[in-house]
């Protein structure tokens, strides 16, 4: 199964996560500060869930697999 976390207090509101994978993340409206909406995706979205993770320009994502 795959997780997603998201260390809010890193976030610097590039918004980059929902350009990447707008289905499992967004952004609060008052500070653009990143939003989980799906902690654990289904595997069709693991490619872009990992790209949001690497375009994060804080590092502020982790996504792990569990088999």
């Amino acid at each position: 199964m795959l997780k997603v976390i998201l260390e809010q207090d890193k976030c610097v509101a590039s918004g980059q996560c929902v350009t990447a994978a707008g289905t499992v993340f967004d952004q609060r409206d008052e500070d653009g500060i990143a939003v989980l909406l799906d902690e654990t995706p289904s595997p069709e979205r693991e490619a872009e869930v990992r790209q949001a993770a690497a375009v994060c320009p804080v590092l502020a994502i982790q996504v792990t697999t569990d088999n």
